[in-house]
């Protein structure tokens, strides 16, 4: 079983790969010191460290995924999560309108 930092780590770098950018300029975008910043987006993404909420929000937003996305253990449901997260509210109201109606399908029908 993995543990949460390996998840962590592998979602951040699944994340920042897709936004083509390098561990040190991520660092840097998210405000970590330059001379560290690229040890310290590495060391997260090996599960070595993982990083405080406030951080992990940062690279969330730089990587235009939602924070939730980092600690999911489900790999569907972080795909799910990031396709939401970039939908405009229009889609977001239809995804949500769909999700209960297939909420509704395991339902009991009343007598």
């Amino acid at each position: 079983m993995k543990t949460t930092n390996e998840v962590w780590g592998r979602r951040l770098r699944e994340a920042r790969l897709a936004a083509g950018l390098s561990q040190k300029q991520l660092g840097i975008d998210a405000g970590l010191d330059e001379f560290v910043a690229s040890t310290r987006i590495n060391r997260y993404e090996l599960g070595i460290h993982k990083a405080d909420y406030q951080i992990a929000q940062r690279l969330a937003v730089l990587l235009r995924v939602p924070t939730g996305y980092f600690y999911t253990e489900d790999d569907d449901l972080a795909s799910i999560m990031v396709i939401y997260h970039r939908l405009p509210e229009t889609g977001k109201a239809e995804v949500h309108r769909l999700v209960q109606q297939l909420g509704t399908l395991d339902q009991p029908v009343k007598k």
